[in-house]
């Protein structure tokens, strides 16, 4: 994200055909200038598409809204008290990240 691209770490190559390279890309809210809108509508299609696909609850199991684990991804989710996940979710959503 933008500590990255501020510290000036690049991936190498170009981020168009017409030779727009990733170095010439600033960081911050500048970049969203300098993107081509191709990259942009890719990007909102990329993250449409999660949405639409991956970022939902197959199963019907989910303990909590949010809970995307469909029975696969668990990270020893279920080894918490339940007074651990509680403080889990709630530092989660104090951290602005649900």
């Amino acid at each position: 994200g933008h500590i990255v691209t501020t510290a000036a770490i690049r991936l190498p190559g170009n981020i168009d055909f017409e030779g727009t390279s990733f170095a010439s890309i600033p960081s911050g809210l500048k970049a969203a200038e300098v993107i081509p809108l191709a990259g942009i509508a890719q990007m909102v299609a990329f993250v449409g598409w999660l949405e639409l696909t991956v970022m939902k609850d197959v199963t019907g199991d989910g303990e909590f809204p949010g809970d995307f684990r469909n029975g696969a991804l668990d990270f020893g989710w279920n080894t918490f008290s339940e007074e651990q996940k509680l403080s889990k979710r709630a530092i989660e959503l104090n951290n602005g990240r649900a």
